[in-house]
């Protein structure tokens, strides 16, 4: 992998990762937040809808980390029980079965966006809806382009010994 591939690997990850802390960070702190003042007796009307939107956020970035680091539910035991000659078509089917749903999610996400025009949400009308559901689009382009980062390192495991099963792993050595 060339040294300028890497280190845009490298600062995708670091900064998916700084946005994906914010997001966990940022709804602890809302959700605790709202339980204390309800616990006071004057709840937070925004706060259901909030929490769930940043729910949603935090779902679909948190994707494409988990995508970058290969760390979804995958079938690593298949593709490595073909020969190797098999391997390498087997992850670019895969590969292309990933990148074109996702691009498929983008495409009719962008859609969504359009159709949502001017409406806002219930709870904090000057919160447009728009900017709440751009997670759709952003999250799929986010990742394939996790998906695309990713695949050399496949590519290469897949010609060689077979690929890395992350469900073998510790949870420590699958989080570096």
């Amino acid at each position: 992998m060339s040294r300028v591939f890497a280190s845009a690997r490298a600062a995708f990850e670091r900064a998916l990762t700084a946005f994906v802390i914010l997001l966990l960070a940022s709804l602890a702190v809302l959700i605790l937040a709202g339980v204390a003042f309800r616990k006071l007796g004057v709840s937070l009307v925004w706060y259901d809808e909030g929490a769930s939107i940043m729910l949603a956020w935090l779902t679909y970035y948190g994707a494409a980390l988990a995508a970058l680091k290969r760390a979804h539910i995958g079938f690593p035991g298949l593709v490595n029980s073909l020969s190797p000659r098999l391997r390498v078509p087997a992850v670019w089917f895969g590969e292309v079965c990933v990148i074109v749903f996702f691009a498929l999610l983008t495409g009719f996400g962008v859609r969504v966006l359009q159709i949502l025009g001017g409406d806002t949400m219930v709870s904090l009308p000057s919160v447009p809806t728009r900017f709440t559901q751009s997670v759709i689009p952003i999250g799929g382009a986010l990742f394939i382009v996790a998906q695309l980062l990713s695949l050399p390192e496949v590519l290469r495991q897949a010609r060689g010994a077979g690929l890395v099963d992350h469900e073998q792993k510790p949870v420590h050595e699958v989080l570096k």
